[in-house]
């Protein structure tokens, strides 16, 4: 890698590490342009360079945190051999994102990275294949040897992520709900309703 894209890598997460910072401190409405230069160091022209515009910059950030997070889902799933453990991993390693990354996890679960997972469907999936094929392929084994609902993947997904991300949003958008208590509960009763 030459030394030019070594500085533009550089300067990419320091813009996006701003961001998160601006987004957690004074929310979507406080991560403008202006304030992004002045929180990162980084020029406007860097920034449109990079990003194109800010509605880029927020993209960029969005599928940063979705990366970690299928990461984190994905290692927890597949590091179980049994269905049901798998399962419950999952749920927990959602959850537990969400309790320690409640920035990142307030930005994806916003309007914003919903209209962009709609418009942008497909592109986002090919951009995660890597993501989620190892997890589509381990639910699907899991499915063909009769630990799993015989359900298709993208039910089981519907499953086992509705109910998390439910209580994700209502942690992260009310506060009214106790995730330890919620990481307790959900695991059994999701299982319940993937297991054969």
């Amino acid at each position: 890698m030459s030394r030019k894209q070594q500085r533009g890598e550089v300067t990419v997460e320091r813009v996006l590490d701003a961001a998160l910072d601006l987004y957690a401190r004074e929310g979507e409405a406080g991560l403008t342009v202006a304030a992004l230069t002045r929180e990162s160091g980084v020029s406007t022209g860097s920034v449109y360079h990079h990003f194109g515009n800010l509605h880029g910059v927020v993209s960029a950030l969005a599928l940063r945190w979705l990366d970690r997070l299928l990461g984190e889902l994905g290692t927890a799933l597949l590091s179980h051999q049994d269905a049901r453990s798998g399962i419950e991993a999952v749920v927990h390693a959602y959850l537990g994102f969400v309790r320690t990354e409640p920035a990142a996890s307030r930005l994806l679960h916003s309007p914003f990275a919903d209209q962009e997972g709609t418009a942008h469907a497909a592109e986002i999936r090919d951009s995660q294949e890597a993501r989620l094929t190892p997890i589509e392929l381990w639910l699907d084994a899991h499915r063909k040897a009769g630990e799993l609902a015989d359900l298709p993947t993208p039910v089981i997904e519907g499953l086992v992520l509705g109910p998390v991300v439910a209580m994700a949003r209502r942690w992260l958008t009310l506060g009214d709900v106790d995730l330890e208590e919620a990481s307790r509960i959900l695991p059994d009763r999701i299982w319940r309703s993937v297991g054969p």
